[in-house]
């Protein structure tokens, strides 16, 4: 990671308050946070405070809702883990800066002084330093000049060390080289499948002492699973929907009632970019209206992809205030900003869907078989009490069924069962929990319908008599034998292949790719193919088999890296960004843990808690 940017992710915690004051949240609960312990913790000898924990948390928390285009509560943002985040942060600046104070690293006032001219959020509408503000910022903050110019002095001391450490961070490039040329090299390979018309001759078939040799060899595959014989009663509301009247009203009223769904007004494809200032958002959309960025580029720059700002189909009032702004724009494009209750935003409207009206008399026949079925579900529930009634006075199922008219039925249970009442989640757990002991009681299912059922007998797993699995078993011999024959035939090729022999000349059906990459699909093809050409060398030929398939390989050549390629220099600088960044990350964590070791730490974790508590 680059020095700058480091820099940048220090001034966070300073800066990070000062914009949380600016737009309205500053001082929030501040004064309540302290509740007579003002210090949360210590590296060495300097205090982490309270005050300062709380003021992180609630920037960090308003910087990732504006990310997320929705406010987090405090529980999302603790299931995010964003509080231990701004804890460890908070640690990490203060071992830093305790070791600053410790060497003696500091900066002189004229730097503070331009820090504080600086603060975006404490300059006026023509951009210069506002005294008012600054007073308004540390009276709401409850902190004088003085400690406030003395956070600046230390944060810019602290950055000091961090650059001073980091500065000299490189990736050797000699580890950058070959990487490049192990991700970037490219293969030139043939391969050809082998399938079963390859073969001089089919296999033949089997014999039955064959057939049942694998039988008795392969007895897992045959098994019939546990089965549950089980006896039902099934009320249905299709049983009932011939019973039902349905008037005119009552499609009427139906239409009425969902009136939503036939009547949907215009609405619009949008995306939202917030900023956290009007100014920020007005300068990004005079980018985009110069051609300079495109609305995926400005969110690119955010850190956030398309996805993350994009809201969806829209009607007008989802967008409150700024939906006659994006409802006026008659053809997609990008409006801004404009006002939300997230901050300003610009909005990229995509599409237009135009409004759909469904007539009632378009609607008629699709709200006659909604409400005659809706009719037919309450017809169910109305004849319960009467079916629980029978039930309970020791009636069998098959006497229930007769009496009210409902479907009676026998059905095997087991892995393998599908359809029907078995369909249905309620009647698999009934069926698995069932007992022989089990009184039948009145079960409902998701569409309204009801069962009861009766465990009749649990037959055990068991070997599938041969001549009902007859068939399977042919086949299962037959692409055994196929296989094998393949790869006795791959065997033999290969042999020709290492003597001279090209693999177009076999006579099988091949395929040629000459640039292929290392992250690159083979088409037609398991992946092991492609894993095996980079485990080759030119001019080899491998049989390669996975998956029930087999294949002929041979790499024709391989083709290393043009340090002159647009693409190569290109993946060089982002492997060499990458190293860079990772092994200064870890020099960093390393020096700051050995800091935080000499100094030592002390968090009182229930201030910590404390702090929790009160902003949830």
């Amino acid at each position: 990671m680059s020095t700058r940017l480091r820099r940048k992710k220090a001034n966070s915690v300073v800066w990070g308050i000062l914009a949380l004051v600016m737009v309205g949240l500053g001082g929030y609960g501040v004064t309540s946070f302290s509740g007579g312990k003002t210090e949360l913790g210590h590296v060495g000898t300097r205090p982490i405070t309270v005050n300062e924990y709380a003021r992180a948390l609630q920037s960090e928390i308003r910087a990732t809702s504006v990310q997320f285009g929705q406010q987090l509560t405090f529980e999302q943002a603790q299931q995010m883990g964003l509080d231990r985040v701004v804890l460890q942060q908070l640690v990490t600046a203060a071992t830093l800066e305790n070791e600053a104070n410790a060497v003696g690293v500091s900066v002189g006032d004229a730097e503070v002084r331009d820090k504080l001219m600086a603060a975006p959020a404490l300059q006026d509408a023509s951009g210069k330093f506002s005294q008012d503000l600054y007073s308004q910022f540390l009276q709401s903050q409850r902190m004088s000049a003085a400690e406030f110019e003395r956070s600046l002095r230390d944060e810019a001391a602290r950055t000091l060390l961090q650059g001073a450490v980091l500065g000299g961070v490189k990736a050797p490039g000699d580890l950058v080289d070959r990487l490049t040329g192990w991700d970037m090299e490219t293969r030139d390979f043939t391969f050809a499948e082998l399938i079963a018309s390859d073969l001089p001759a089919p296999v033949a078939a089997p014999t039955d002492d064959e057939v049942k040799a694998w039988y008795d060899g392969h007895g897992d595959s045959y098994m019939r699973p546990e089965t549950r014989q089980i006896s039902y009663i099934w009320l249905k509301p299709e049983d009932l929907m011939d019973k039902v009247a349905v008037d005119e009203e009552a499609l009427k009223k139906a239409y009425e009632d969902r009136k939503s769904e036939f009547v949907i007004p215009e609405r619009r494809l949008v995306a939202r970019l917030i900023y956290p200032t009007a100014e920020e958002a007005a300068a990004a959309k005079a980018r985009f209206d110069k051609g300079e960025a495109s609305f995926e580029d400005l969110a690119r720059e955010r850190g956030l992809s398309i996805d993350d700002v994009d809201m969806g189909e829209v009607a007008k009032e989802d967008l409150d205030t700024a939906g006659d702004a994006v409802f006026a724009l008659p053809e997609p494009g990008v409006t801004g900003p404009l006002e939300t209750n997230l901050g300003p935003a610009l909005f990229a409207m995509n599409g237009i869907l135009a409004a759909q009206i469904t007539s009632f008399e378009d609607a008629r026949d699709d709200l006659r078989s909604e409400v005659a079925m809706d009719r037919a579900r309450r017809a169910v529930a109305d004849r319960q009490e009467a079916i629980e009634d029978q039930l309970a006075s020791g009636a069998t199922l098959e006497e229930v069924a007769r009496d009210e008219g409902l479907e009676f039925g026998q059905i095997e249970v087991n892995s393998e069962t599908e359809g029907g009442l078995a369909a249905y989640e309620a009647f698999r757990q009934a069926a698995s929990q069932v007992n022989t002991e089990s009184f039948p009681t009145l079960v409902g299912l998701e569409d309204g319908g009801v069962f009861a059922i009766r465990l009749d007998e649990i037959v055990a797993p068991a070997l599938r008599p041969l001549e009902e699995v007859r068939d399977k078993v042919i086949a299962d011999w037959t692409t055994d034998q196929t296989h094998a024959a393949l790869l006795a035939l791959a065997g033999e090729d290969l042999a020709q292949l290492q003597n001279g022999v090209m693999l177009e000349a076999l006579g099988l059906v091949t395929t040629r790719d000459d640039s292929f990459g290392r992250n690159d699909f083979v088409p037609d093809a398991v992946p092991e193919v492609g894993q095996a050409v980079f485990q080759m060398i030119a001019g080899e030929s491998r049989v390669v088999e996975a998956a029930g398939r087999v294949f002929l390989v041979t790499l024709n050549a391989v083709t290393p890296v043009d340090p002159a390629d647009a693409a190569v220099a290109a993946k060089r600088a982002q492997i060499e960004a990458t190293l860079d960044q990772s092994l200064a990350r870890d020099v960093f964590e390393q020096f700051a843990r050995t800091l935080q070791a000499n100094a030592g730490l002390s968090l009182n974790q229930a201030a910590v808690a404390a702090v929790n508590a009160q902003m949830q």
